[in-house]
């Protein structure tokens, strides 16, 4: 069974910028019932794992995650046809989530900086993949809050309700 540990921050500034080394476009949208979530007060609804398509560049990917809150979960990836990949994201239930993913490295660690667009643009965000629960890491300069356990963040939630229906007092808080 695959485990992806991984720690999503908020970004503060462009000074990660500097240090990107690659970039990515990335769109992707969930195929399955985005109506199980109930968003504004962050519980899990009936849906137990996501069902994710996305188009990374010249590669496509189907992928599914278990729905738990927190930084530990389970993650299958799977390589597809980025033709399939193309007729399946015509599919997705809600709105495609598009972004640019920036790859950083920081002390010994690699930091995947989605820089969002579309009706999420001005949200980035920074995410670490890490081999323990508990493995230590140096947090760069730019790093802001951590929103790991605010599912708001989620890309799921995101392709439902988008950072730009969010009002000034969510996006600040």
């Amino acid at each position: 069974m695959a485990i992806e540990i991984e720690r999503k921050f908020l970004v503060v500034g462009d000074a990660w910028r500097a240090a990107a080394h690659k970039v990515v476009p990335m769109a992707q949208g969930y195929l399955n019932d985005l109506a199980a979530l109930n968003l504004p007060d962050g519980s899990a609804g009936a849906m137990k794992a996501s069902v994710r398509v996305r188009i990374a560049g010249d590669a496509a990917f189907l992928n599914l995650k278990s729905r738990e809150l927190g930084h530990t979960r389970q993650e299958f990836d799977y390589a597809i046809p980025v033709d399939d990949a193309r007729a399946l994201l015509a599919l997705s239930v809600g709105g495609l989530v598009d972004k640019r993913r920036h790859y950083v490295h920081h002390d010994g660690h690699l930091w995947e900086v989605d820089e969002f667009l579309g009706d999420n643009a001005g949200l980035v965000v920074a995410e670490i993949e890490l081999c323990r629960a508990d493995e230590p890491f140096s947090r760069p300069a730019w790093l802001g809050r951590e929103v790991t356990d605010e599912p708001r963040y989620y890309n799921l939630a995101l392709a439902t309700r988008p950072y730009a229906r969010w009002t000034a007092a969510e996006q600040h808080r």
